[in-house]
């Protein structure tokens, strides 16, 4: 069930001698998804005295009360070109003064404001482009925005006008490209990956609504006409018209010296039953190695196998240079949903260290037939236990008069790969739990890896078709009801928390943060994450919160983060795990933030946007940190 092909490779630069840029030009600080920042003025002895450079509401804001769905805002900020650039749900870029956070430009795509893919308008950020060989002209530097209705726009990066050689005048239809099961748009809400002339695009969908859906397509187009070179595909063509998604939604990663792209690979449709596709597809939930130039598959390496979980792989890797036993490896570390760490040999796509095939429980679902083995990783030791949910919280059980125990009793618990049934399983990590979409942080020089974890338990119950019918209700983000139509299931998907307060049934903490080293897979520290609000107070510290987004880590040794459910933003001593600073914003901050140097000044930028996963409340704030002058 793993598809593996090699390549030959010359010998290059360690990713080390290639991080040490001051500035923040990609979604994750640099091409390789390391999230570090050279920077060294902001130190854990000087930390606690820096403040608010500047805020700005962007104005791009719904409450969801009115005419426009609500906003999901988890854009990381761009700094290139001695500028910050952003993109909002409304689908607007922002040019900002990076000082100042005056406006220098903006660019209005006048996209759709309607949740045609997501359960609101959602949006990622902005990607920045600058041409290997400049012709002198407009457009040279280029900033790029997709929408959820399938437009990706081109502006000059100075000026934010239109690039009128990219498509038709700056805006590319990518739609065009839906032909197989064409029920959504494929939806731009992640910035493409830039590299050398290139982009590389991906799209996200409407997930868990039907069986059969558009098949997984990533598209590599000239970065200056739009013109399509290359596409990948992740699902065999045989089977691609019963079934759909295995989609590149997040970010993706890039070799910059091997001219490598690593594909982050999403699970198959419907997400919770897999009849109509027993067959074998390698590529599902894996991560997957291509040729920038071609488009070539070098390698892929599943994750899961038949997937029926949703544990869409949902970070782009992180690329680092490891000493394991004595030897240089060329390392990828792939964080997941299910709460493991995947160290694998990016050339290769071998595992690094301990990696075995376990047998896991058969399927009583109809017509499925669950994989009877699965892949397991003791090394790293998983931020999520793979065997044990956290179990009952005695205190959650006591306030809902034994609520919780006696639903637990009633649940389907085998371990991580318990299969949904309709008998209601319990689900450890649930689709919002484990590791999320902001990956994690490692410095190149010595690699040290941080990452933080939600701790999320969730029940899930089939229900079959006619049932469902008679009692489907509604759905949020990630919970409640959908069809999976075409599907003889659909489902109810719940967190496990008490009826009347809503207070988790499991264990706390809901969140950690992990510090590793990667050259032996040993966990260094682990420690709580965030502080849950509830009733006007912060509830203990050692419950911690579940949390969306990732840190940014810097050669002085401070990890910044947002993340947490209490709508705090942090920064963190790296080699202990202790909070030295933190400040209050309106929102999550559910995207990672931005590092940079301007003008001799180092500043973290992070926008506190929000996502209803985590709570009701969203924001336009964007809020800029550095020391006093």
């Amino acid at each position: 069930m793993t598809f593996i092909r090699t390549l030959a490779l010359t010998t290059v630069l360690p990713l080390s001698a290639m991080a040490q840029d001051a500035d923040w030009t990609g979604f994750h600080g640099n091409l390789a998804s390391q999230k570090f920042s050279p920077l060294t003025q902001i130190t854990p002895d000087n930390v606690d005295q820096l403040e608010r450079a500047w805020e700005i509401h962007t104005g791009d804001l719904s409450l969801g009360d009115g005419d426009l769905p609500k906003t999901i805002w988890s854009a990381t900020p761009i700094y290139a070109n001695d500028t910050l650039y952003l993109g909002t749900p409304f689908y607007r870029i922002l040019a900002l003064d990076p000082a100042t956070g005056e406006q220098k430009w903006t660019f209005d795509t006048k996209s759709t404001l309607e949740a045609l893919t997501q359960p609101g308008l959602k949006n990622r950020g902005v990607t920045y482009w600058e041409a290997e060989e400049p012709t002198g002209q407009a457009c040279d530097k280029a900033v790029y925005i997709g929408t959820m209705d399938a437009r990706l726009f081109a502006v000059d990066a100075e000026s934010g006008e239109p690039c009128a050689a990219f498509a038709d005048n700056g805006q590319l239809d990518v739609n065009q490209w839906n032909t197989t099961n064409d029920r959504w748009p494929l939806s731009l809400l992640q910035p493409p990956t830039a590299y050398k002339d290139k982009l590389f695009i991906g799209w996200a969908g409407k997930d868990w609504e039907f069986a059969e859906a558009p098949p997984g397509t990533v598209f590599a187009v000239d970065a200056r006409t739009g013109e399509l070179d290359w596409t990948v595909e992740f699902i065999p063509e045989e089977i691609r018209a019963r079934t759909g998604t295995s989609n590149v939604w997040t970010a993706m990663t890039v070799d910059e010296e091997r001219g490598i792209l690593y594909l982050p690979v999403s699970s198959p449709s419907p997400n919770y039953w897999g009849g109509n596709r027993t067959e074998d597809i390698p590529m599902a939930t894996s991560v997957t190695a291509v040729d920038t130039e071609t488009g070539n598959i070098l390698w892929s390496r599943q994750l899961v196998h038949h997937d029926i979980w949703d544990y869409d792989t949902n970070a782009a890797p992180t690329l680092v240079d490891l000493t394991v036993n004595g030897e240089q490896v060329p390392a990828l570390v792939q964080t997941s949903k299910q709460g493991m760490l995947y160290v694998l040999n990016r050339e290769t796509g071998e595992p690094i260290f301990d990696w075995e095939e376990r047998p896991v429980p058969a399927s009583t679902a109809q017509g499925e037939q669950a994989a009877p083995t699965q892949p397991f990783v003791t090394t790293p030791e998983p931020p999520n236990s793979s065997t044990e949910w956290p179990g009952v919280w005695p205190l959650a059980d006591i306030l809902s008069f034994g609520y919780c125990s006696r639903k637990a009793a009633q649940l389907e618990y085998k371990g991580l790969y318990t299969p949904p049934s309709e008998s209601g399983a319990l689900i450890y990590p649930g689709t919002a739990g484990g590791m999320q979409w902001g990956g994690g942080a490692v410095n190149p020089e010595t690699g040290l890896y941080y990452v933080n974890t939600s701790r999320v338990v969730q029940i899930l119950e089939l229900l079959p078709r006619e049932e469902y019918e008679q009692v489907a209700g509604g759905a949020g983000n990630e919970s409640g009801f959908y069809p999976q139509q075409g599907a003889p299931y659909g489902f109810e998907l719940t967190n496990f928390v008490t009826p009347t307060l809503g207070i988790p049934c499991w264990k706390p903490p809901f969140g950690t943060l992990n510090a590793y080293d990667l050259n032996t897979g040993e966990k260094m520290w682990e420690t709580p994450f965030g502080a849950v609000q509830q009733w006007g107070f912060y509830m203990p510290e050692g419950w911690g919160t579940p949390n969306i987004g990732g840190p940014a880590l810097t050669a002085s040794g401070l990890l910044f983060i947002g993340a947490s459910m209490d709508d705090r933003v942090r920064a963190i001593d790296a080699a202990s795990g202790k909070v030295l600073w933190s400040d209050l914003l309106e929102a999550p901050v559910v995207a990672n933030p931005a590092v940079f140097e301007h003008e001799g000044a180092q500043y973290v930028v992070f926008v506190s946007g929000g996502n209803t996963i985590l709570k009701p409340e969203v924001s336009d704030q964007v809020v800029a940190y550095r020391l006093p002058r």
